[in-house]
């Protein structure tokens, strides 16, 4: 039943949605959103959203916004008022008070005919033909209709804002979020005690690498740019065709062209390249080609960037 609201609603959407979108993005303010009962947890859940996407916005409870809250409300900003009947004793009022400040409004309503809707100056409808409750009067599917417009409305000004992976990582620094868009690898890879080659050694001291080194050597000129990698699946695969190893050459073994990281990649990113790529461990360089680091799978799972 749910589904088939939104669905409805999905086909509804309008000019009057973008001139919603229009007016919030216009605005040098903040988003008030506001709304009682089950539409006043919409709403708190609506600003938490705008918020997290680079709209700032704010609830007012409308109750209280009456008795003193109506101090946060600036000239600039742009209200929403959610309400299923849009006849709502609490919101109706407010409405006036926001004009006297000047602030654009916007209405989220089951009843675009409704008090509410002509008073605000854009109404979204968010009608359903009935709730999920088998008696249909809990709130239920138009609250998810509600719910629905505002992240609509929420994603919608991301989009006409440019609103990055970067700019959604600064506001959500902590938590798995926080570790995944703003850990660069150059804080997790391993810097001291790199497994460096020449082209001119053997694979005797590419072997003793392997095993301390956890299963790579870089193969690196005198200015530690890179110009390969011998891996344990190189040592196999030599192996399998050759007798004696131990004389053979790095550069005869090498991979010429492996894949690397840049020490300002983000770590997730790395991740995921090494386990498309079924790579352990992959070598880590700045702009001009230099070895400067080695990342390590196993590392940066531990370190869930992933």
């Amino acid at each position: 039943m749910e589904r088939e609201a939104l669905a409805e609603i999905e086909q509804r959407i309008g000019q009057s949605f973008v001139r919603a979108v229009e007016t919030i993005a216009r605005s040098r303010g903040r988003v008030i959103v506001t709304g009682v009962g089950k539409s006043g947890l919409i709403a708190r859940k609506i600003a938490a959203t705008l918020t997290s996407t680079g709209t700032p916005a704010t609830f007012m409870h409308p109750v209280e916004s009456v008795h003193g809250d109506l101090g946060i409300v600036g000239a600039d900003d742009v209200a929403i008022l959610i309400s299923k009947s849009g006849e709502s004793d609490e919101l109706l009022p407010l409405v006036e008070h926001l004009e006297r400040f000047g602030v654009q409004t916007i209405a989220i309503t089951g009843n675009d005919q409704s008090t509410l809707a002509r008073a605000c100056d854009v109404s979204l409808d968010a009608w359903v033909r009935e709730e999920a409750c088998p008696h249909d009067l809990a709130p239920t599917t138009s609250t998810t209709a509600a719910l629905a417009v505002g992240d609509a409305l929420a994603v919608a000004l991301l989009e006409e804002k440019g609103f990055r992976r970067e700019d959604f990582a600064r506001l959500h620094p902590g938590g798995s979020l926080g570790r995944k868009l703003l850990t660069p690898i150059s804080d997790l890879m391993v810097t001291e005690g790199l497994p460096l080659l020449r082209e001119t050694d053997t694979m005797r001291e590419a072997i003793v690498l392997l095993a301390e080194r956890r299963g790579i050597a870089i193969v690196a000129d005198g200015n530690r740019c890179i110009l390969g990698v011998v891996t344990t699946g190189d040592l196999t695969r030599l192996m399998e065709r050759e007798e004696r190893v131990f004389a053979v050459r790095v550069a005869d073994v090498m991979t010429r062209t492996p894949k690397v990281a840049r020490s300002d990649e983000l770590a997730s990113a790395v991740v995921y390249r090494m386990e498309t790529h079924g790579i352990i461990a992959m070598p880590v360089v700045d702009e001009e080609q230099h070895v400067v680091g080695v990342a390590h799978l196993h590392d940066l799972m531990r370190a869930r960037v992933a």
